[in-house]
């Protein structure tokens, strides 16, 4: 159906392109604000046209939802959709931080087929991270194979926050990068056990890193332990839960009461 290799490359290079504008290098950059507290830079842009041209020309019959791109409603008539988030993270990208990540989805009938993350600002020794999942044959992190956590009870868990809620005081906090995909994609490789958030999101952030999670075997849900479904006319969720299986039910029940508020 699709040359994985030649897409590989395409995320690498739009990877690339977005290492070529970082602040963290030393490069001026352009970045303001589309709304209140909704930050993007010139690189946001430049990267998804990029990969907007190269996606399409790779698979011209999918459909195109990119957080940078007005959404065309055409694409609710097809049933392969790319979904990108072409800097997932601009906060971290804007300070110079390395806590941003390229994200790449190819939604097919509502679930993700196929995900990439690159973060080339981290393990620049092995030339960045590289993510991976494909439906039903695993998920890899610079070609090393990923197993997400395992572990049992709810008390302990390590979570990538920078503060928690008193109610959470028996959790356990890990760092945190900006990207929420690279924060999942860390329940993906057990280097933390739970990502929760309470807030509208968008299929963009989360669809890659949804499939590399839960390919390495974590359980993957909105707050409230539903499915998360793909390409829909309003491209948003609430919130999100990333964790070990044996502790995801425990999670949906601690988090019900607060998801029912701020979900209104």
């Amino acid at each position: 159906m699709i040359d994985r290799r030649k897409l590989e490359a395409i995320v690498r290079e739009a990877g690339r392109i977005a290492l070529a504008g970082w602040p963290g290098d030393g490069h001026a950059l352009d970045h303001w604000e589309k709304s209140p507290g909704n930050p993007v830079c010139s690189v946001d842009l430049e990267v998804d046209s990029f990969l907007k041209q190269e996606l399409r020309a790779l698979l011209p019959k999918a459909g195109w939802l990119s957080e940078e791109t007005v959404d065309e409603p055409a694409r609710l008539q097809e049933t392969l959709v790319w979904l990108v988030d072409p800097i997932d993270g601009t906060r971290d990208f804007i300070r110079g931080r390395a806590g941003w990540a390229v994200s790449v989805a190819l939604v097919d009938a509502g679930r993700p087929v196929l995900g990439y993350l690159h973060a080339p600002a981290r393990r620049r020794e092995e030339g960045g991270e590289f993510w991976s999942g494909e439906a039903g044959k695993g998920a890899w992190r610079n070609g090393a194979p990923l197993s997400a956590s395992r572990r049992p009870e709810l008390a302990g868990a390590r979570v990538p926050a920078r503060k928690l809620a008193p109610e959470d005081a028996d959790l356990r906090l890990v760092h945190q990068p900006n990207s929420i995909a690279l924060r999942m994609a860390m329940v993906a490789a057990d280097e933390a056990d739970l990502l929760a958030t309470l807030r509208w999101g968008y299929e963009w952030d989360v669809a890659a890193a949804g499939l590399i999670a839960r390919e390495a075997g974590a359980a993957v849900t909105d707050a409230f332990g539903r499915p998360l479904d793909y390409n829909k006319r309003d491209p948003r969720a609430f919130g999100v839960l990333c964790a070990s299986p044996a502790i995801h039910d425990a999670a949906v029940e601690r988090l019900a009461g607060r998801a029912t508020q701020f979900s209104v």
